[in-house]
Formats: structure tokens, C-alpha cells, sequence
């Protein structure tokens, strides 16, 4: 009796372990797809390429990994009406993704309310992991206040002491400006901030704008503006002979998603943030480089490398805890080490933020096409505020 009945409890834990050899990992991903394709369409190629390289490993865990996208438009209510029906309906095991920052905060937000890890990949602002932080939310990109403290070590060399602002009026071009005058006041006590101006996010009208901005007669300009917005500041201001005349600092416009659109519009000698991919010899870079244009016949841009990484560090992680439970998967992303196609990364603990990287430069053209010229690459980790800081914004729960 005893026999028959260990021989049954053998061959249930051996089904059990079938069925579950059978069930994809599941990670549900939520982007504007729709909204801001010209970043999204590569990133979604970057998380295909990771999926196709892990499962052609075997999967993780002896499970094939499987992602079930959704397109939120861009809209923070689509967003949760999609984490609400992939978290109780698909069952996924992690979310992902999020492009706009008022999109990633509600993203968090339901994280934080089921207790499901969420990997923010591109939303920027700081409230995610500060202010507005918690326990299930992880965020991979250099926040608004890293990417602002790069630009400021080469914006604070400049003689420009009056400067203006052009943001889109919403949470990530709010953080932004916050972030950036912020740190360069602290560098430059002798700055002062003469004119902000907060166009809508998508519908900007360029020429009031840089009426509006030129009036305070600023030495430079910071710009936070990205997309089809940029297209039009730049216009204008090429044909108004603002630029290059006038110093611009901008945030993100080194990435050849936006390159791409400005061809010979681009303005020379602009302090950006960007991805220099075409002059990059490393060897993480070269490899994943070489094996997305074999899949998609085209070079990768920013989206491509966060699309790629988000699943790199996800992948690491369910490695790490050796699990989907979300509790042990947020122990495990804690501190952990992960690779990028920008080189090594991990994410602190304290406020769950990735050390990855940026590449800081100037404009330039070659070709009637932009570029980046005379870059580095600024490590993540070097322009990560002090412990003390992040306690002073980040809540108590949330680093439980």
C-alpha cells in the first residue's frame, strides 16, 4: 500500500512538473506603440530579439519565455486597463515596459496595489522611483536627474549665466527642469533661470515658443523637448538663426530615432544626450548590433537597446531567484547584475534604480545626416544622487 501510494504521489509531482515544463513564463509588456512609434517599434524588436535568443537557450527555468504586448496609446487609462486584464486574465508573471512618464506612474501605481513587479523601461522621471516609488517598481533608463547631472557637467562650463527652459508640460519635462536647474545651480551659483516655457506635450507651436524664450535674452537654453516637437523647435529656430547661434543643452536629442527625422536640420554643436551606435567597439554592443541587423535588416537605435536590455534584466532576475514569485523576483532584482549592449549594469537597492548609462556629446552632421561627435559615455552609476537623498524623497515602505 505504502508503495502504491509513494508510486502515485511520484507520478503527480512528475505530471505537475510536465505542465509546468509546458507553461510559458509570461511577461506582459504595456507601451505606446501607437502614440510614439518611432521609438517603440524598435524597442519592440529589441525585447523580440531577447526572447528569440533565450528561447533558442532553452528558455528559463525549462520554460519557454513568451511576451504578450499591448499598446496603451499613450493614455495612462489604457495603460491600466491592460495591466488590470494581463495580470487577472493572462496571468503574466512580470510587466514591462511604459514609454510616457504619467504612463509609467500608473504602471507603478497598480504594481504597487497587486504586488506585481513592474520593470519601467523608458519612463523618465524621478517620481518613479522616489516620490512616488515602491517595492514592485524597478526602473531601467537614467532617470531625468542622471541624464540632467550628465549635461550639467558640460552645460556648467559654458559662459551662458542666463538661461531658459523648453519642456513639454507633463511630469517628465516637469522633472527634468526641476533636475536640471537644480544641478546646475549647484555647480554655478552665478546662473540664474530667466524663462520657462511649458508647451503642450505633441502640440507645440514653435514659433511663439522661441518668440517667447528669446524675449528674456538667455545666454543658452536647456531643451527637453522630444519627437515631432523637436522637429519643429528645430525648424523654426534654424530659420529664425537662433541656432546655432544660441547654446542649446537637450535632453535625449543624440538618439537616432530623432536624428533620423532631422537629416540636414540638425543643429551642430548642441550638448546631448544620445547613442553614438555606428561608432561603438565594445564588445556587448558589437554582438548584439551584429545579431539585430541580421534579424531586422537595420541598425538599432536608443529603443532597440532598451527594448533588448528591459528582458536582459528580467531574464537575469527569474536566473537569479530561480522563481516567478514576485516576492522572491524583487529580492533578486535588488543589487542585481545584469547585462546591456551599453556594457554591465545593476540596479541599487535602495531605490531600485538601474546604473545604466547614456552617451553624452555634440551635434554635428555628416553626410546632410546628424550625429554625435566628440561623445563619452557616462556611467549610470556616477550620477546616481547619495543614500541620504534618496531617503529624503524615496517612502519607507518602499524600501522594506
Amino acid at each position: 500500500m505504502n508503495r502504491l501510494i509513494a508510486t502515485g504521489l511520484l507520478s503527480a509531482a512528475l505530471a505537475t512538473n510536465t505542465v509546468m515544463a509546458q507553461t510559458p513564463i509570461k511577461i506582459g509588456e504595456i507601451n505606446s506603440y501607437s502614440a510614439i512609434p518611432q521609438f517603440t517599434q524598435p524597442y519592440k524588436q529589441g525585447w523580440q530579439l531577447a526572447v528569440e535568443e533565450i528561447n533558442a537557450q532553452g528558455g528559463l527555468l525549462g520554460r519557454k519565455v513568451e511576451v504578450i504586448a499591448r499598446d496603451d496609446a499613450g493614455k495612462p487609462e489604457e495603460a491600466l486597463r491592460h495591466a488590470i486584464e494581463l495580470t487577472s486574465k493572462e496571468k503574466v508573471d512580470v510587466l514591462a515596459g511604459g514609454f510616457l512618464s504619467n504612463v509609467g506612474l500608473a504602471l507603478a501605481d497598480h504594481a504597487h496595489k497587486n504586488k506585481r513587479l513592474f520593470v519601467a523601461s523608458e519612463p523618465l522621471t524621478d517620481a518613479i522611483v522616489w516620490d512616488k516609488g515602491n517595492r514592485y517598481t524597478f526602473r531601467l533608463r537614467p532617470s531625468t536627474y542622471m541624464q540632467a547631472a550628465m549635461l550639467v557637467e558640460e552645460a556648467a562650463k559654458l559662459p551662458a549665466k542666463r538661461w531658459a527652459t523648453i519642456a513639454p508640460n507633463y511630469e517628465y519635462g516637469q522633472s527634468a527642469v526641476a533636475s536640471f536647474k537644480e544641478l546646475l545651480k549647484a555647480k554655478r551659483p552665478d546662473v540664474e533661470f530667466v524663462s520657462e516655457q511649458w508647451p503642450a506635450q505633441g502640440k507645440i507651436e514653435a514659433g511663439s515658443t522661441l518668440t517667447a524664450t528669446m524675449a528674456s535674452k538667455p545666454d543658452a537654453i536647456f531643451n527637453v523637448t522630444f519627437g515631432a516637437d523637436l522637429a519643429k523647435l528645430v525648424r523654426e529656430g534654424n530659420q529664425r538663426n537662433v541656432f546655432p547661434k544660441t547654446p542649446v543643452v537637450s535632453l535625449l536629442s543624440g538618439e537616432p530615432e530623432y536624428l533620423e527625422v532631422l537629416k540636414d536640420e540638425t543643429p551642430k554643436g548642441w550638448i546631448v544626450t544620445g547613442y553614438p551606435w555606428d561608432q561603438l567597439d565594445n564588445k556587448e554592443h558589437a554582438s548584439f548590433a551584429a545579431n539585430y541587423y541580421k534579424k531586422f535588416n537595420e541598425n538599432p537605435k536608443v529603443g532597440s537597446v532598451v527594448g533588448y536590455a528591459t528582458l536582459q534584466a528580467i531574464f537575469a532576475a527569474i536566473k537569479k531567484a530561480n522563481s516567478t514569485d514576485n516576492e522572491k523576483l524583487v529580492t533578486a532584482m535588488r543589487g542585481l547584475k545584469f547585462s546591456t549592449p551599453f556594457g554591465p549594469a545593476e540596479f541599487r537597492a535602495i531605490d531600485q534604480q538601474s546604473t545604466m548609462g547614456a552617451y553624452v556629446g555634440k551635434l554635428d552632421q555628416r553626410g546632410g545626416k546628424g550625429t554625435m561627435v566628440q561623445w563619452r559615455y557616462a556611467d549610470g552609476k556616477a550620477y546616481q544622487p547619495t543614500d541620504a537623498y534618496v531617503k529624503s524623497r524615496r517612502p519607507a515602505d518602499a524600501m522594506k
